[in-house]
């Protein structure tokens, strides 16, 4: 492993690698994804590209009925709690744009999702100002009840 540094999203460290804090609504997600027939590969999910070396939440796998096809998604979780709903899209989108930049510089085919509670959907990505974001940054979303803990939609 060579030295540096390695960026986490506005902090600089030294080889000792920090795991991202996990979202309040993680293991709902997890939960939800295992029901849907999927299998967690990597919680949380490497992604390095020369210098850097970030986290998405998970990764995840499985074969698609009917056919012998792995199907592999990268999911970033978010539960959009505080106070500026702005702020978080755009941190979100951030954080989304990169994964999205560095999975494809690598080869990698995974598709890319941001996992959100049917609340905060209900909430906040049905006003226009959201929807906008998602359909023009091409914003694959995964809806999670998260008190049933179960997939309720997937948008591509």
């Amino acid at each position: 492993m060579s030295s540096g540094r390695f960026f986490y999203f506005g902090e600089y460290a030294t080889i000792e690698r920090r795991m991202p804090r996990k979202d309040a609504i993680h293991e709902a997600v997890c939960t939800a994804l295992v029901k849907d027939g999927w299998l967690i590969t990597n919680d949380p999910f490497r992604i390095e590209y020369e210098d850097v070396d970030i986290y998405a939440d998970l990764r995840v796998e499985r074969v698609e009925k009917s056919s012998t096809i792995r199907r592999a998604l990268v999911i970033e979780i978010k539960g959009f709690t505080g106070p500026s709903p702005v702020h978080l899209l755009a941190s979100a989108l951030g954080q989304y744009e990169l994964y999205r930049t560095y999975l494809v510089a690598n080869g990698m085919q995974e598709g890319l999702y941001l996992a959100i509670s049917k609340e905060t959907y209900d909430s906040l990505f049905s006003r226009l100002s959201f929807q906008i974001v998602v359909e023009q940054r091409r914003l694959g979303l995964l809806i999670i009840d998260i008190e049933a803990e179960e997939v309720v939609r997937w948008i591509n």
